[in-house]
């Protein structure tokens, strides 16, 4: 199977030294596609800025902003049998590009923000994607309520939920706790572990939505 994998944050540019981004650091998104190389499938991973290798075996493609994320997914995803959206996209991005450093000249800063495309959104109605699609919803407060809600709006057939202001788990830990949530069946917790073990359930629940048989 050929999978779609994205991961990592991305950056938005607010001058030519400043930028804004989130705290995903992209190592579930990294567990992931190697977890799919793992279980002999083909990885294609659209990472955002990390500072950890990729892989050996995915074919990378490494982008800075939500817009060349969704340029890159738009460009792969109906090659792809299953892609799983693990990647931290910025909401928002500023309106206005400052050409030179902004010099810090008063007391505030206002800044204008526009949204940026939606990615998981545009994977059914935009980009007529009909493979295995799974979102991850990150959240701070009402896990289940916002998980739900998001698995229906978006049409996906798998959502990984977790509650990321919890300590030890979520950004920048080699340990995750989650939440799968389907269109069928009732949640499953997966309990605290490494992002790899969690990886490797994800990848084998991916493949069985594919309708491909379990590696040993």
């Amino acid at each position: 199977m050929k999978l779609l994998i994205t991961a990592g944050p991305t950056r938005e540019a607010l001058d030519p030294v400043r930028y804004l981004s989130n705290r995903s650091s992209g190592k579930m998104g990294y567990a992931l596609a190697a977890a799919g190389i793992e279980a002999c499938h083909e990885v294609v991973l659209i990472s955002g800025p990390v500072s950890i290798p990729p892989p050996p075996g995915a074919e990378v493609v490494q982008v800075e902003s939500a817009q060349q994320m969704y340029e890159a997914v738009q460009a792969q995803i109906n090659t792809c049998a299953a892609a799983i959206f693990a990647a931290a996209v910025t909401d928002y991005r500023p309106a206005q590009v400052a050409e030179q450093k902004i010099k810090k000249t008063g007391d505030e800063l206002v800044l204008r923000l526009e949204k940026t495309l939606d990615i998981l959104g545009s994977a059914r109605l935009v980009f007529g994607f009909t493979g295995v699609l799974v979102g991850f919803a990150a959240e701070t407060q009402s896990l289940m309520e916002h998980a739900q809600e998001k698995l229906q709006r978006k049409g996906c057939d798998l959502l990984v939920a977790n509650d990321v202001s919890r300590p030890g788990i979520g950004f920048d830990s080699e340990e995750n706790e989650v939440i799968l949530l389907s269109p069928t069946a009732a949640p499953r917790p997966l309990p605290r572990g490494t992002k790899a073990g969690i990886a490797r359930e994800i990848i084998r629940i991916v493949a069985e939505l594919a309708d491909l048989p379990s590696t040993p």
